[in-house]
């Protein structure tokens, strides 16, 4: 495992799903990942998360996702460049979430044009 505990998380989601996988234990847990993880279950891309902080690692069902990986590096925006990267990162336009870290807590890239806000890509997901 690499240093980086989000984009191993969502690498481990991908091949569970393509595995067949319904649920995914991920030893490895941050603050971040938990932040992602809330706005992936807003989003329908995962069912439930079960946060265990004994053994420090988190249970994921998986919902709807066919794909999700982390944007390396993490690029920085402003609030007029979001949509080039929406272009290169997403499907389609109204397919899929790209996750920006901005000044006011992690938010998805709509929420960030509708606010006016810039910030760095984190990870998308469809």
């Amino acid at each position: 495992m690499s240093q980086d505990t989000v984009a191993d998380a969502l690498n481990m989601m991908k091949n569970a799903r393509k595995a067949g996988k319904e649920t995914i234990e991920i030893k490895k847990i941050s603050n971040l990942l938990i932040e992602i993880l809330k706005i992936m279950k807003q989003k329908e891309a995962i069912k439930k998360y079960k946060i265990n902080p004994k053994e420090k690692s988190v249970e994921i069902t998986l919902g709807n996702v066919a794909e999700c990986k982390a944007i390396k590096p993490r690029f920085t925006v402003g609030k007029d460049e979001i949509e080039k990267y929406i272009r290169r990162y997403l499907p389609a336009r109204g397919i899929g979430e790209m996750i920006i870290s901005t000044n006011k807590g992690l938010m998805t890239h709509e929420e960030a044009v509708e606010e006016g806000i810039g910030g760095s890509l984190i990870a998308y997901f469809y």
